[in-house]
């Protein structure tokens, strides 16, 4: 790739399994070193655009470049380039740490093999479990071991799907400080996650539901852009409260958040209409605050339309 140009600039891609379009017309930029959040629902097209963007899955429709190769005639090149680690875990649970780095980096064909899989080891903490067979580890040092895996033959371009789903907390945190030194380094990453206190992480973020693109802005701008209103309401019995809240309406977004309830709206003065209908409950305390990104994110998928609600196709993944 040359210049200072985006790492991935593709345009129109689309895929269709069956009748289903399963992306429909999206554009996407991201420039070099930055992590760009992907979220939606499940189904909603993630995987499939990250399976395109990475040359996996060649799109019906589209063009664009990844790393400066064509997205669409130039896969086989793109995909010695990135790092694309799956959902599931999916390398070798019968042979160690160090086993399946050197499995990996064989097939690249990387030379001083053992220096880079030392070095890939000692990067993620794996180098006092290195004989450890992969299959006796717990759920975050398989991320580790996969991360470890995806980055082995030194990709300017990481592709995370849903990366930390089912690992603990510090897991996921230990995980975004290796991803977080990867950007320092150059290092552009391309992550989908559900997890809202990792998609603040994110520099910029596309909400995506159903195939289609809904926002695509820098992250911190993002409720401002959405423009909603909201309220935070605790009470001595919160299920009394959102029953009378549903019953009269006037918001957009009414969610359990911990021990309140966060009401969100386009209109500012339905949102004070709602609340009044619960204000002489038993302890009820209203504050206005700032909507924040899962307010917006639950306001977002609430407008959108499931293009798979009467069935998926052929069994393909989105």
């Amino acid at each position: 790739m040359s210049g200072n140009g985006p790492v991935i600039d593709v345009r129109g891609l689309t895929k269709k399994f069956g009748t289903k379009t399963v992306v429909d017309n999206f554009d996407l930029s991201v420039p070099k070193g930055a992590i760009y959040g992907f979220l939606g629902p499940n189904g909603s097209g993630k995987t499939t655009t990250i399976r395109m963007v990475c040359g996996l899955l060649k799109a019906d429709a589209g063009a664009g470049a990844v790393l400066g190769l064509d997205v669409l005639k130039e896969s086989d090149k793109i995909k010695e380039r990135v790092g694309y680690m799956t959902q599931r875990f999916s390398l070798y649970e019968d042979l160690s740490i160090r086993e399946n780095l050197e499995f990996i980096a064989r097939l690249y064909s990387l030379d001083n093999l053992k220096g880079r899989v030392d070095a890939s080891l000692k990067s993620l903490g794996l180098s006092d479990r290195a004989k450890q067979l992969a299959g006796t580890l717990s759920g975050g040092w398989k991320q580790r071991l996969a991360l470890a895996a995806c980055m082995i033959h030194e990709p300017e371009l990481l592709l995370l799907d849903e990366p930390t789903a089912g690992v603990d907390p510090k897991a996921r945190r230990d995980f975004w400080d290796a991803i977080r030194d990867y950007s320092a380094q150059g290092v552009t990453t391309l992550v989908s996650t559900h997890y809202m206190d990792e998609a603040v992480q994110c520099d910029r973020i596309a909400f995506i539901a159903y195939g289609k693109k809904l926002i695509d802005e820098a992250t911190a701008d993002i409720p401002d852009k959405v423009g909603l209103f909201a309220r935070r309401i605790e009470a001595g019995d919160l299920d009394d409260a959102t029953r009378r809240l549903k019953s009269v309406g006037g918001y957009d977004v009414l969610a359990r958040f911990g021990a309140a309830i966060h009401l969100a709206g386009r209109n500012d003065a339905a949102l004070d209409r709602a609340a009044a209908a619960i204000e002489g409950l038993p302890g009820v305390q209203i504050e206005r605050i700032d909507a924040g990104l899962e307010e917006a994110f639950i306001y977002l998928m609430t407008g959108a339309s499931d293009n798979f609600a009467n069935g998926f196709a052929n069994g393909a993944a989105a």
